[in-house]
């Protein structure tokens, strides 16, 4: 299927929450497997280790999920055909000097790449709580490491564009997916009582805590409902959505919107940049910011440019730890770790750690 590029997200209104988290219950944490393993686990569901116990101190509000995701980002194009967004002076810049090449000490486009697939790539994007808690609990699901459904990945970008600090937004994921809840799946969520929803976000001591459980209810339904097929009953690929979308990801994403209360751009956003290496036909894919994050690592941040790229340097990358059945997948998920990675790098403030990381690996 041809991929329509997608570009662009309204911006979000930036309210920062103030309110104080309390300290509850949290997930033990695991070491991060191999992609490839998480990957011949697709559908599998986690085990059933008791959590363990952990009192966290009260947090002090931090910028959200969906200020940063739009800061310097894009507005929504109207109409099928997707414009690039006009790009920001500093990211104009960063554009003007990684076309010269690396000067000395600086990465090469090749050692970006190939480090960007490594798992110390994947740690410098990564919260230090999460680092914590896979410390506690090898078997924890994880935004910055986890290979994720397509309803998984629903889930992840309705949490994360909610207006809470990316940091809660991942611990909020990893609560839901892991151990003693599992709500990896529509039906999981829809067959859990209110109450252990409800309990799920508490102990994730995020915010919002009964608007996010109620719209997680809501959200299993709507799939269940409208978006199962015979060979997908419980909702868990999504695939109904582009078959009645006759396979146009636009089309695809504008059903979900309006039928998903409280989805908008941003997470549509947030969801296509990760669904894509699965929904082929949104291939290749790069949101505002994360285009503005790469060009300052020094990588293109147009999204064919850097498919491109990645191709032409694909024989010399690592990629054994790489999830996919074909090459093909294996690099559509090469690129969307790339860009999950940059991006996480970048809302973790360690984008220059990163870069040099690559020059000296």
């Amino acid at each position: 299927m041809a991929a329509k590029k997608r570009t662009g997200a309204t911006e979000a209104n930036k309210s920062s929450s103030k309110s104080k988290t309390k300290a509850t219950n949290e997930p033990a944490k695991p070491e991060v497997k191999d992609e490839t393993e998480g990957k011949d686990k697709y559908d599998a569901l986690a085990g059933d280790k008791k959590r363990e116990i952990d009192a966290v101190p009260e947090e002090k509000p931090q910028e959200t999920t969906a200020e940063k995701e739009t800061k310097n980002g894009s507005k929504k194009a109207s109409g099928k055909k997707r414009k690039l967004e006009p790009e920001t002076e500093a990211s104009n810049k960063s554009s003007r000097r990684s076309g010269r090449g690396p000067s000395k000490g600086q990465a090469s486009r090749e050692q970006l790449y190939n480090f960007l697939l490594t798992k110390d790539a994947e740690d410098l994007s990564r919260p230090q709580d999460e680092k914590d808690d896979i410390e506690k609990n090898a078997d924890i699901k994880t935004y910055s490491s986890s290979v994720f459904t397509p309803f998984e990945e629903l889930v992840c970008a309705i949490i994360l564009s909610r207006p809470i600090s990316h940091r809660l937004g991942l611990r909020t994921i990893r609560t839901v997916f892991s151990n003693p809840y599992n709500f990896t799946t529509a039906r999981a969520i829809d067959e859990a009582s209110d109450e252990k929803r409800h309990q799920a976000l508490w102990d994730a001591r995020t915010q919002h805590k009964g608007k996010t459980a109620d719209q997680l209810g809501l959200v299993a339904k709507v799939v269940l409902e409208k978006f199962t097929s015979s060979k997908d009953k419980d909702g868990v690929q999504l695939t109904k959505v582009l078959e009645d979308s006759d396979g146009d990801v636009d089309t695809a994403l504008e059903t979900l919107k309006e039928n998903i209360k409280g989805l908008g751009d941003t997470g549509l956003n947030i969801f296509l940049r990760r669904v894509q290496w699965l929904w082929d036909a949104g291939y290749p894919f790069v949101d505002g910011k994360t285009r503005i994050a790469l060009k300052e690592l020094g990588l293109p941040g147009e999204a064919e440019e850097l498919k491109s790229d990645l191709e032409a340097h694909w024989k010399k990358l690592h990629t054994e730890r790489v999830a996919g059945k074909t090459e093909d997948e294996k690099k559509r998920r090469a690129f969307v770790m790339i860009l999950e990675r940059t991006i996480g790098a970048d809302l973790e403030n360690q984008l220059q750690s990163l870069r040099a990381a690559a020059a000296s690996a």
